[in-house]
């Protein structure tokens, strides 16, 4: 059970959609951080308390699915929610293979993205909104 409020990282090298996710979720009630890189993002969650990371599938340094291999490395539990504006079957298989939570399209509505992210938080810590 989450005794705090979630925190989300949202992970994606478009400074202006991670500040519109960031911009539709706070409001919602979550705490966000934010993260330009696969790279930073890592440095996030050895540093911070973070409960999920939503991540962009194409970035460069690290890319999304290889920062979630990175992540449950040494967060075996940690749900992440790749995006995709590209997102196509090899895409979709990789991550089922890394455990991704989930895969979305980056034409996501922010009523999808909230209702997999309520998903996800539920189904991993048991924390209902």
């Amino acid at each position: 059970m989450i005794c705090t409020t979630p925190s989300l990282l949202i992970t994606d090298d478009d400074q202006d959609f991670r500040e519109t996710l960031r911009g539709a979720l706070e409001p919602k009630g979550f705490r966000t951080l934010v993260a330009g890189d696969g790279e930073e993002a890592l440095k996030v969650v050895r540093r911070e308390e973070v409960h999920l990371v939503l991540l962009d599938v194409h970035m460069p340094r690290l890319s999304g699915l290889e920062t979630l291999k990175r992540l449950h490395e040494f967060r075996a539990i940690l749900p992440c929610i790749l995006l995709s504006a590209q997102l196509d079957e090899k895409i979709l298989e990789q991550a089922r293979l890394a455990r991704a939570f989930s895969v979305l399209s980056k034409t996501v509505t922010l009523r999808q993205i909230t209702h997999v992210v309520q998903q996800a938080l539920e189904g991993t810590y048991n924390w209902r909104s």
